[in-house]
């Protein structure tokens, strides 16, 4: 009995210190083999000194001696810069913030160039900020996003270069004005576009003037030029109408010369003018109460031989 007892000890003190190699050997297998994923990079110390940098792939170490350090990735980074108050050139007190975005670019000066590489950007980000925001009125870090984030990344990069750091690039965020200068702003910005309106509408009403007067002038040039048209039509047509008159007046002013050349045209128009003078004399008595009448009616015939004479002298040439 006492035998088995001591038999069934053994065995169990043997499995236990079979249990312990296993254990043993797989923390020496862990220990030894190393697969580092891609886009990363680990550091190894042997006996706390820098030995190696281990890139993507499979490694093997040696055990108790080698030691994975630190782990870094290869992947750009994007870090938010937290929001922070600052003062303006012009004395306004803002708050911004932005996102830093950097990358591992020498995994061993990032363990031992500076503690925590992450966190010294950042704050290098935040001061070299509020260095730019202070030289800038506040209406122009609206305007000038762009050259705040240039200068940013100029010196941040700058100063993470001894850290195997680069930075890519900085972007602000918000740039938020206290509340007081938000409703500045805004009745500003509602002035202005006023404004513009006042602007616009006042340019649309004088191009509407300046296009009425336009029209009339056009319209009265019109009117002129069909009116002169018209007055240069009705004298034609009046010119026309007194050299037919004319034409006609001196036509029948020859029928009449050449019928008082002919036989008994000298009794005629004295005739004529007899009855013209007696008819006009008539006249004379209907429209007056008062009439004049000749000293001597006998200066009727006086008057018919005159008027007989002359006609005799101007035929007296023509024959």
């Amino acid at each position: 009995m006492t035998s088995l007892i001591a038999q069934g000890n053994s065995d169990i003190v043997t499995t236990t210190i079979i249990l312990g190699l296993i254990v043993f050997a797989l923390v020496i297998f862990f220990k030894t083999i190393r697969i580092v994923p891609q886009k990363e990079a680990f550091i190894v110390e042997r006996l706390g000194k820098y030995s190696k940098t281990l890139e993507a792939g499979f490694h093997i170490l040696f055990p108790f001696i080698d030691k994975v350090s630190y782990k870094h990735t290869l992947k750009e980074q994007a870090v938010d810069v937290a929001p922070q108050q600052c003062i303006t050139k012009d004395n306004i007190s803002v708050e911004v913030d932005g996102i830093l975005y950097m990358m591992v670019v020498d995994p061993k000066r990032a363990s031992y160039g500076i503690d925590h590489y992450r966190f010294a950007s950042t704050q290098l980000a935040q001061t070299t900020m509020r260095s730019v925001i202070g030289k800038l009125d506040l209406d122009k870090t609206f305007e000038e996003r762009e050259n705040i984030n240039h200068v940013i990344v100029a010196a941040v990069d700058k100063a993470s270069d001894p850290w195997g750091v680069k930075v890519t690039r900085y972007e602000v965020k918000n740039i938020i004005p206290p509340q007081s200068i938000k409703d500045a702003m805004e009745k500003q910005m509602r002035a202005e576009r006023e404004k513009r309106a006042l602007i616009a509408e006042s340019e649309g009403d004088r191009q509407a003037k300046i296009n009425r007067a336009e029209g009339e002038r056009s319209e009265t040039i019109a009117r002129s030029e069909g009116e002169k048209q018209k007055r240069v039509n009705e004298a034609e047509g009046r010119a026309f109408e007194i050299e037919k008159v004319a034409e006609a007046t001196a036509e029948g002013i020859r029928r009449i010369a050449l019928a008082i050349n002919e036989q008994g045209g000298t009794q005629a128009v004295n005739l004529r003018i007899a009855e013209q003078y007696l008819n006009e004399f008539g006249k004379l008595a209907k429209t007056n109460n008062t009439m004049i009448i000749p000293s001597d009616l006998a200066d009727i015939a006086g008057m018919i031989k005159a008027a007989s004479s002359v006609l005799k002298d101007k035929q007296t040439p023509a024959a």
